[in-house]
C-alpha cells in the first residue's frame, strides 16, 4: 500500500473512532511512537456578527432586522462580495421584559440573527469591519484566521509524523544488527491548534476620525496554524 493512500485510510479511522490500543508485540517486530507537525499560513479570515433590532412590536421588530439585511447584504456587494456567501448560523424572536415591574413588563420584542462569512482577500477584512461596525444593529462581531483546507494539513502532520517514526525503527534496527523491514500497524492521533477569537467592540471609530494614525495591528501577519500528529507504529524486522 502506497505511503499516501494508508495516511488517507488511518486518518479517516482516527476521526470516527478513539485512538487504537497498544497492538500485541510480536517478537522480531519494534514498535515506537512519534510526534509530527505541519505549519501552514492561514486562508481564510473568519467574520461572525449578530444582526440584533428590538422594537415594541414582534413585526416592527422584524422589519428593522431584515432592512439591516439588506443593508449588509449591499456593503458584501460593494466590496465585491456575493451576499450568497455569508451564512445564517440562527435566528430568533424573543420578547424582552422588564424585570424592574413585578409583574415581569413586556417592553418588547427582539429580533437576533448571526450571520459568518469567510474571506479569502485579506484586503476586505477592514472595510468591511469597518461598515458593519457603523451599524446600529449590528453587535458581538469577532474575526479569526482558519486553513479552511484542513484535511490535507493534517494529512502532511501524520506523513511527518510517520517518517520520524520509520527513522527511529531504522536505527533501532541497525543498531540490533537487524534490518526493518514494512509497517504492520498504526495508529494516529491529530491535533489542531487555532487562535483564540476575540470578540470585537460593535462599535468602531470612524475612518475619517483615525486620520494617519495606523491600526494597532498594521504590518503584522496572522498567526500560522498548527497542526500536529501522534503515531504509534509496528514495524516488522528482517
Amino acid at each position: 500500500m502506497k505511503l499516501t493512500a494508508l495516511v488517507v485510510a488511518v486518518l479517516t479511522l482516527a476521526g470516527l473512532a478513539a485512538p487504537q490500543e497498544r497492538p500485541l508485540v510480536q517478537p522480531n517486530t519494534v514498535y515506537v511512537g512519534a510526534d509530527g507537525k505541519y505549519e501552514a499560513a492561514p486562508d481564510t479570515a473568519l467574520l461572525q456578527f449578530n444582526i440584533s433590532a428590538q422594537e415594541g412590536k414582534a413585526n416592527a421588530a422584524y422589519d428593522r432586522a431584515s432592512r439591516a439585511a439588506d443593508q449588509i447584504r449591499q456593503i458584501l456587494r460593494s466590496n465585491g462580495i456575493d451576499p450568497k456567501e455569508a451564512e445564517i448560523s440562527s435566528f430568533s424572536v424573543e420578547p424582552v421584559y422588564d424585570y424592574r415591574d413585578p409583574k415581569r413588563k413586556l417592553v418588547g420584542y427582539r429580533v437576533n440573527s448571526g450571520v459568518s462569512l469567510k474571506l479569502r482577500d485579506f484586503a476586505k477584512v477592514a472595510p468591511i469591519v469597518q461598515q458593519l461596525s457603523d451599524m446600529d444593529v449590528t453587535a458581538d462581531q469577532s474575526l479569526s484566521y482558519i486553513l479552511d483546507n484542513m484535511e490535507a494539513a493534517k494529512i502532511k502532520a501524520v506523513e511527518d509524523a510517520l517518517h520520524r517514526a520509520r527513522n527511529e525503527a531504522d536505527a533501532v534496527a541497525r543498531t540490533g544488527g537487524r534490518t526493518l523491514g514494512e509497517l504492520s500497524f498504526v495508529s494516529v492521533d491529530t491535533y489542531e491548534r487555532t487562535p483564540i477569537v476575540q470578540p470585537m467592540m460593535s462599535r468602531a471609530a470612524p475612518m475619517a476620525a483615525q486620520g494617519a494614525t495606523p491600526a494597532p495591528t498594521e504590518e503584522f501577519s496572522a498567526q500560522r496554524i498548527t497542526v500536529t500528529a501522534h503515531v504509534n507504529a509496528l514495524f516488522n524486522l528482517k
